[in-house]
């Protein structure tokens, strides 16, 4: 009965499907919302500019999809081989370095502070990948590099050279698009003196980093995976949270404590911040997310180009599927195609790019509201237009609100 029942299921599915009919809707089409007062108040008070609104909804995980972060790495050395790790270990750690760091950014967890505190923790919806030069054959993304003059890293002194960009400028490739990580090692000069005490550090420069004190300490990539992702974050427009501010409201202010173990106001609690200086380094708050996703949405945005651009190329298994009342307030640069099901309703308020071939599909008692969006493709290509299906004297409803564009695509 099983088999019998699935075919009449499909094809009552495909009659229905054939008995719709189909027009794409074009600018003369669209209706103009009307509002009571209340209702243009609700609407008014969307920001595409705030953080909070490109934090990933768990209720609908599919509205933001992976974001998938270009990453090459270089092991900086003496010209002898001597003062960083061998070529063998180090294929070993960077790969297990990058492990280790997307399994943190795939496992966000509760913020300690403030203490008693009912921030969620969302999934941060990143992952690094190696990339390598474009076009190359058999590169993996990890360089190693053999230069007396940079191999090493000081951060204080007359010689400190943590903000220089010399060994990015050098060796950095691909810049562009590609967030180059450098791996240092504290000069010999300083281990030779028995008050300087070698710790990890790291800086963030733009579209590159450098960290320093791993191969001296003997420390393995799952205890350098919180400073590494620090930097990291930094990168993808990220501040420091103890003091002042730093653009979230949901990251309180507290005295950095490296543990609840430092004594004084520590006792109270230490974060547990990616963003602090702490053993932990585990959690991100919502704007913390958003502000980082924020940043890939924008375009020109230095943080964007790095990424791995899915939004382009059409994918089937991406298809976004809308049956209940979502409004989308951030923007969003789409990978599949967007139905809207009957019953459903989807109002789009800031800017959503359609893959190419893409289309918009808008069934029988379903309902799209361009609030003031701009609808189009991100990459110079075309997407197909808004389907509006229409079954005896039901048919899918698309609204205006303001100045809705809508671009490369037929009929507009």
């Amino acid at each position: 009965m099983r088999p019998i029942l699935f075919l009449f299921l499909f094809t009552f599915s495909i009659s229905a499907c054939k008995s719709s009919k189909k027009n794409f809707a074009t600018k003369e089409s669209l209706q103009p919302m009307k509002m009571d007062l209340l209702q243009k108040a609700s609407y008014e008070e969307c920001d595409c500019n705030a953080s909070i609104n490109y934090a990933p909804d768990p209720k609908y995980p599919d509205h933001s999809p992976m974001k998938y972060l270009r990453m090459n790495f270089h092991i900086m050395n003496s010209e002898d081989g001597t003062q960083n790790m061998s070529e063998k270990r180090g294929n070993w750690y960077i790969n297990e370095l990058m492990k280790q760091c997307n399994a943190r950014w795939s496992d966000n967890v509760k913020m300690n502070l403030p203490v008693g505190n009912n921030t969620p923790a969302l999934p941060i919806n990143i992952t690094v990948v190696k990339t390598g030069k474009t076009g190359a054959a058999n590169d993996d993304g990890i360089y190693y590099h053999y230069d007396d003059d940079l191999y090493y890293f000081i951060s204080s002194g007359k010689q400190k050279n943590n903000y220089s960009k010399a060994v990015i400028d050098k060796y950095a490739i691909n810049e562009d698009f590609v967030l180059n990580a450098f791996i240092l090692v504290t000069h010999p000069d300083s281990l030779k003196s028995k008050t300087y005490k070698v710790h990890d550090a790291g800086i963030a420069l733009g579209n590159s980093l450098k960290v320093a004190g791993f191969h001296e300490k003997k420390r393995e990539p799952y205890q350098v995976k919180g400073i590494f992702n620090h930097e990291v974050g930094h990168c993808l427009g990220l501040r420091h949270t103890w003091a002042g501010n730093d653009g979230c409201d949901d990251t309180p202010n507290h005295p950095n404590c490296w543990n609840n173990k430092s004594g004084g106001e520590c006792r109270k609690g230490a974060s547990n911040n990616m963003m602090d200086y702490n053993n932990s380094q585990k959690s991100l708050t919502p704007c913390q997310i958003g502000r980082m996703h924020k940043n890939f949405a924008k375009e020109g945005a230095r943080q964007r180009k790095l990424l791995v651009a899915n939004w382009c190329k059409l994918n089937p298994e991406r298809h976004i599927f809308i049956r209940d009342n979502v409004h989308w307030k951030g923007a969003k640069d789409l990978e599949g195609h967007l139905t809207i099901r009957s019953g459903g309703s989807l109002t789009i308020s800031c800017r959503t790019s359609l893959p190419k071939n893409g289309k918009i599909t808008v069934e029988p008692g379903g309902k799209l509201i361009l609030d003031g969006c701009r609808l189009h493709n991100a990459c110079g290509d075309k997407w197909k237009g808004i389907e509006i299906l229409k079954k005896g004297n039901r048919t899918g409803e698309v609204f205006y609100i303001g100045e809705a564009s809508i671009e490369d695509t037929p009929n507009f």
